[in-house]
Formats: C-alpha cells, structure tokens, sequence
C-alpha cells in the first residue's frame, strides 16, 4: 500500500513540477503592442496565439500583469452578449514598445458577426484595412524607435488601399503579385467551408463549381480572379504546402522545415534574396505547374522576409501563421510548448502541428530578440530660441548660418536639387519610395553635399528618409523647402492677385508648414504628393524660397494694373519701392513668417524664387524682347521684428543655355577667374 502511494505521489510530483517551476521563473516586461482588426467574434484565433505565447513565456506588460487576449490589442472588440462592437483605434504613437505586431486588417464583415444569420455573395465590409496614418505611426516607431516588427498576412491586401500597401510593401521588401490563397481539406461547396464569395466569384467568370476533396484556392484581388488547384484532378499532391528554411532561416532560428499550412497564404516575390528566411514549397504535379504558369502565378516565393532597420527587425510572415483556433486554457506549465511540439508529430497534418512545431520555435526567438534590443533614442536637435521663437539657421552678414552644438556656425552651401520623377515616371506621379530617398540621401552625404533644394510638396517617405538620416549622421542634411504655385491660372490672368490664385497659394504655404513640422495629413490630388505627414524635420530646414520662375509678361501687366499700389507693411516682412509683384510676393512670405512663428514657434530666413529674365541687371547682348521689360529686385523686400534674427536671402535659377545672351555677353564669355581659367557656357 506504502508503495503504491509513493508512486502516486511520485507522479503527481512529477506533474506539478513543471507548474512549479514555470511559478518561479522570473518574468520580464516586454512591451508588444498587436493591431488585429479581424476580431469577428470573441474566439480571438487571429491573435490569441500570440498572447498565449506572451503569458508562457513569462513576459509581462509594463504594470507586470499577464497579457489579455480579449482587451490587450488594438482594432475591433465584438460583444455577443450585447449584439454590439466597439474599436479601439491604433494610437498616434506607439512609443515604448518592444515590438509591434499586425496580426490581421483584413477586417470584419456583416456576415462575420455570430448575431448576424444573413450570407451574402459579396461581403460587405464593417472595419478593417490598414490606413496611412496607422501605418506611418508604426513605420515610425520601427525606424526612429527601434521597436522590431512583425506583419502577417492579411496586412497589405484587401481593403487595404493601394498607396499604403505599396509602401509597405517597399519597407518589408516585398512585391505583391495580387495572388494570395489557401488549403481546403474539403473543396465542395456543401461543406461550406470555402466561403460563399469564392464559389460565387468563381462562377461568374467560369463553369459550375464541381469540386471535391482538398485542394487550394488561389484569388487574385487586382483582378477578382479564383484559380483552383484540385488533388481529386491530380493538379496537387497530397502534401500540401510547406516552408523550407533558408541557410541562414536554419541558422537564426534552428528550424528546416515547417508541417503542412493549411491557413491563407500570400503570394509576394522578394526584393533581395538574401532577405528570404524561408521559402514555401508545395506539392506540384506538372498539371498543377502548367495551371499556375498559365495564370503568371510563381511556383516559388517567400514565407518568410526579414528587413534589418538599423537597430531593428522587421519580419513579413507571408501567411496566417498565428491563426489557430483553439489553445490551451492555462500556460502556467514549464516545457509545454516542447511537449506539444512532439506530440504533434503523431499528427502532421492536423491544424496545430504548424503552430507548435513552427510558429511557437519562431516567435521564441523573435520575443528574446525583442526584449534584448536596445531601443533607439532620436536625437534632440538643439535650435537657437529668441522670445520665444526657434530657428535653426540665419543670414549673418553675407553668410548663411546653422546653430549647432549651441553655437552658430558659418556654413558654405553645397547642395543638390531633387525634382518629383525618377526614371520612368512622371513627377505628378510621385514614384520615388523611402528606400529610395534613403539610398540617395547617403550618396548625397557621401560625395559631401551638405543641402538639399525641393521645389513642391514630396510623399511622406521623403521627409521620414531625411529624419532618420539625420538622426543617425554625423553631419546632417540640411533643406531648402519651395512652395510650387500652379503656372496655368498665373499664365492666364497674368494678375497674382487674383483671389483664386493667392488663396490656394496661401493654403500650399500652409500646408507645407503644417508638413515640415510633421503635422499635415494631406489628400490625393492629380500631380500632387499626398500622404499623412508625421516626421517633423524643422530643425533641418533652413530655409523657405517660395514660388516660381515669374513670368516677365505677368510682371509687366501687374505693373499696369497697380500703378498706385505703393509699399508693404506686414508683422514681419515690409518693402521699400516695390512694385506690384514685389509687394505681393512680401504679402505672401509675411503670411508665411505669421503662421509658422504663431502655430510652430519657429522660423528660418525667407526667399523667393527668382531668375535671371527677372533679375535686377541690364543686358545688352539681349537679342529677345522680354529679358529686360521687367524686374522683381529682393532689395526691396525687407525682415522686421523677430524675423530679423533670421533675416532673407536671395535665389535665382542659372542656366547655361538660357537665355541666350548668356552665351553672347562678353564679360561673360571672355571672363577669367581668380585661377586664370575661362568661364566657358555653351550650348551643346
């Protein structure tokens, strides 16, 4: 009797053990903020993994408490109960956090809901999709923070709208085919397991649907096509799709191959190849090869991609890795994740095997990355304050000026002109990406240019590359900020003043203070970048030239139509003998200098964009009629009050080939400079 109680007791000791173990293990804080907006119902299954893996892990939220799957994420709450839901919005900024987690935007749908009994052929969508400003507040986190990421399928594609999935997609380093799909152990549309949408969309471009026994389907959401790769019609084997780890994926995380998935997957293609952790790898028969060939749809493509950003990781999971519709109700249980694991190895195609063999090896290794990641601290740039006001740059005498390690220091300008275009495009496209404006801004700084000169407004991704140069170089870019004013209505009443005109002028300064200071959510609008503008790179800007090449043609008519109009006096900006056009290019720089030192506190030195068809100067070798019919002189426009600490400055646009007396004037042809050297311009 002795012995079989000490048996007893020995095994449940031996049960207990692991719980008491897990009890007194430490547990740390690590910070992990989830975005899953697919919340339908209170199962949590696109999330609840994750948490689970959080609590067993003994990782904590800040205040020490365990992770809750029901209230610890952002996007859409239902409740049964009450039939009702609620959402909780992705905050501003996601400051603090270890890592950040896109489980899901796909959303929720009317069908979705466990209250709502109606089907319907196309579903309509309640919430869900990531937006711009969501994604620019954890875009900013990864790359200014340091916080590692993590983004799974269905993140990107529908409803997702397109300029934020192009630009997620460029910073996980992906391509989107369109093409995502998934694994159906029953393909007959009885078993309702494939949703009714796809049987519909299916046979509205095809036959009936006829299906049965497991298979994939494959949608193309750009063209709202079904494609289906049948095992009855011997198009797929009966091993599924798997994952197939990279040398270094085996390497980083000790794993070679995954079980089947059996969850939605995405067909993307990767930028770099070294960027691939794993790669999926399914079951072909040469008839399922020619269906995908025929269709443009890749046989190989990523599973998993890894971008490193500086101090941080960012993972693209091609695929409902987390997704699982049960887990254990307690995780306080020391090697539990292991012993599942083998356990499952007795039934590779169930639904948990990926999960415990896969998923949970995986994220241990990303979560113990993420609490040993230092965060990153943005720099704070110390600018010059006078009642009040800063700015980061001045016009001393006759030399710009930027403050720096609290002192002024005299700065030579070596700068480089952007436009909006890259090759193959058109500027009002706005085509360049971050990685892009990355890529150059460190060639610029390399070559040992010192400012950039931007004409217009570009996409967000810009102002976000600069920032985060900035933040990480020993010597910083500067920039000069133009405001573009459209030619067309200029060309056609040859009158600035036209209310029309000057107000949406005003609106442009406006909104290009706004977007400096990362303040600026701006709209689409044909030619024109758009985007939520958060990055504030202020202290960078050293100065505003607003405007464009002024017609001489308009000058002159404004001279004709003002006659008495008279001098300028602003809060910041007054003239001395202006004519018309110089009082109303004062009018709009003093507009500038009130909001910005009002809204922001700040300011720079002021210009305007001029040129030599305009200038101030005499040309006698001009052989046209319009070079010297008109005049817009920067000497009549003047600082006053606080914007004297920052003062003007002057810039013109010099061709060599226009105009023509350029090349025709003598002193300038037959100039020899301080080296003895000819100054030669020709036209080639």
């Amino acid at each position: 009797m002795k012995k079989i109680i000490f048996t007893v007791f020995t095994l449940l000791f031996l049960l207990a053990l692991p719980m008491l173990v897990w009890h007194f293990q430490e547990t740390e804080p690590l910070a992990v903020a989830i975005i899953d907006k697919t919340v339908p119902t209170e199962n949590y299954r696109e999330h609840h993994g994750l948490t689970w893996l959080l609590n067993y892990s003994g990782y904590t939220k800040d205040g020490g408490s365990a992770y809750k799957e029901d209230s610890d994420f952002y996007g859409f709450l239902p409740n049964e109960e009450e039939k009702d839901y609620s959402i909780r919005q992705v905050p501003d900024t996601l400051e603090g956090s270890d890592l950040i987690y896109v489980a899901d935007t796909y959303g929720v749908y009317e069908e979705d809901l466990s209250w709502n009994s109606s089907t319907g052929d196309a579903p309509s969508l309640i919430y869900g999709g990531m937006d711009m400003a969501e994604w620019e507040t954890v875009k900013r986190q990864v790359t200014n923070g340091g916080s590692d990421l993590v983004v799974e399928f269905n993140s990107f594609s529908s409803p997702t709208d397109s300029p934020v999935r192009e630009d997620m997609t460029e910073f996980l380093g992906v391509s989107w085919t369109g093409w995502s799909g998934r694994y159906f152990k029953e393909l007959a549309g009885s078993d309702e397991e494939v949703p009714a949408w796809v049987i519909s969309r299916y046979e509205d471009d095809n036959s009936t649907w006829d299906f049965q026994g497991s298979g994939f389907v494959l949608v193309n959401d750009k063209e709202e096509r079904i494609v289906v790769l049948s095992e009855q019609r011997n198009e797929v084997g009966p091993d599924g799709i798997r994952m197939q780890f990279s040398g270094q994926g085996a390497e980083r995380f000790g794993l070679s191959s995954s079980p089947a998935f059996q969850y939605w997957f995405d067909i993307s293609e990767a930028k770099a190849d070294e960027s691939v952790i794993a790669g999926y790898d399914w079951d072909l028969t040469s008839a399922g090869s020619k269906i995908l060939q025929d269709n443009g749809i890749p046989e190989a493509f990523p599973a998993i991609v890894r971008q490193q950003k500086d101090n941080a990781d960012a993972y693209y999971f091609a695929g409902d890795f987390v997704d699982i519709s049960k887990v254990p109700s307690f995780y306080q249980y020391a090697g539990y994740s292991k012993i599942m694991s083998w356990l499952s190895l007795a039934q590779p195609e169930s639904e948990t095997s990926f999960y415990w063999q896969t998923y949970a090896p995986l994220m241990d290794k990303i979560l113990g990355d993420a609490k040993n990641q230092p965060q990153q601290l943005a720099h704070e740039t110390i600018q010059a304050e006078q009642d009040g006001i800063n700015y980061p740059s001045r016009i001393n005498g006759q030399e710009f000026e930027v403050f720096q390690d609290g002192e002024w220091r005299p700065m030579t300008i070596k700068g480089v002109n952007m436009g909006m275009a890259k090759p193959g495009t058109f500027p009002g496209e706005a085509a360049i990406s971050q990685s892009e404006y990355e890529r150059w801004f460190k060639q610029i700084a390399d070559m040992n240019a010192n400012v950039l000169r931007i004409y217009t407004l570009h996409p967000p991704g810009f102002y976000e590359a600069l920032k985060r140069h900035n933040e990480t170089a020993e010597e910083p870019l500067y920039l000069l900020q133009g405001v573009w004013i459209d030619e067309e209505p200029l060309a056609e009443k040859l009158d600035a003043f036209d209310p029309e005109i000057t107000e949406r002028f005003q609106g442009e300064i406006r909104m290009l203070a706004d977007v400096i200071h990362g303040k600026a959510e701006v709209g689409p609008e044909p030619g024109h970048a758009s985007g939520n503008y958060t990055a504030d790179i202020s202290p960078y800007v050293i100065g505003w030239v607003i405007g464009i090449e002024w017609d001489p043609v308009m000058v002159e008519e404004m001279d004709r139509l003002y006659p008495d109009l008279g001098d300028f006096s602003g809060t910041h900006i007054y003239t001395e003998n202006a004519n018309p056009m110089e009082h109303w290019l004062a009018q709009q720089l003093d507009g500038l200098a009130k909001y910005e030192m009002e809204t922001y506190q700040s300011m720079r030195p002021l210009s305007f964009t001029n040129w030599v068809t305009t200038d101030n100067l005499e040309h006698p070798a001009d052989v046209g009629d319009i070079e010297d019919i008109a005049t817009v002189d920067p000497n009549h426009i003047k600082a006053k009050e606080n914007l004297s600490e920052t003062g003007m400055f002057a810039s013109y646009h010099v061709y060599p080939y226009y105009p023509d007396f350029l090349n025709l004037e003598e002193k300038y042809t037959e100039f020899i400079d301080h080296r003895g050297n000819a100054i030669i311009m020709r036209v080639i």
